[in-house]
């Protein structure tokens, strides 16, 4: 082999070596900006529940968020029963962007797990089926076959 040709195999050599090192480095850092990515989708998501969730101390009187998980709120007020069917409708549509951004891969599988019950939970009250199933008649078909078998009794 003659000097030439073992200074070409090594600038071969070299440049395979140095792409190699720019791809790992890109995949790098594509995985740190999905990360980057989940965690700011995190926090938007928890930005806008917060807000969602605030609009129950907007009712005169206020309503307790607890008593609306306990199901122990009482909707013969006009009022309350319009600030519950209004969470309800977006919760909904808060719901199906979460199922959009889980399709994504922007949402992680322990976030989306907990999505998921709480989704079921929420679908199984029957007191809110008028309003949930007004909101899910705009859902993606995907979600709604997620969601069926969620209620153990049919609502009246």
């Amino acid at each position: 082999m003659t000097t030439r040709d073992r200074s070409s195999a090594f600038v071969q050599i070299v440049g395979i070596t140095s792409l190699i090192a720019s791809l790992i480095f890109v995949g790098l850092e594509l995985r740190q900006s999905h990360k980057i990515a989940l965690a700011a989708q995190q926090q938007e998501r928890a930005a806008l529940i917060t807000e969602v969730i605030g609009s129950f101390s907007d009712a005169n009187p206020p309503i307790s968020f607890l008593h609306f998980l306990n199901e122990s709120i009482d909707l013969s007020d006009p009022n309350t029963k319009a600030i519950i069917e209004t969470y309800i409708y977006r919760i909904w549509m808060i719901y199906e962007n979460d199922y959009l951004q889980h399709k994504l891969g922007l949402m992680d599988e322990d976030v989306w797990q907990a999505k998921i019950t709480s989704m079921r939970n929420v679908y199984a009250r029957c007191q809110y089926s008028e309003v949930t199933k007004f909101a899910l008649s705009f859902a993606s078909q995907g979600l709604l076959e997620l969601l069926e078998g969620s209620r153990t009794n049919p609502c009246p």
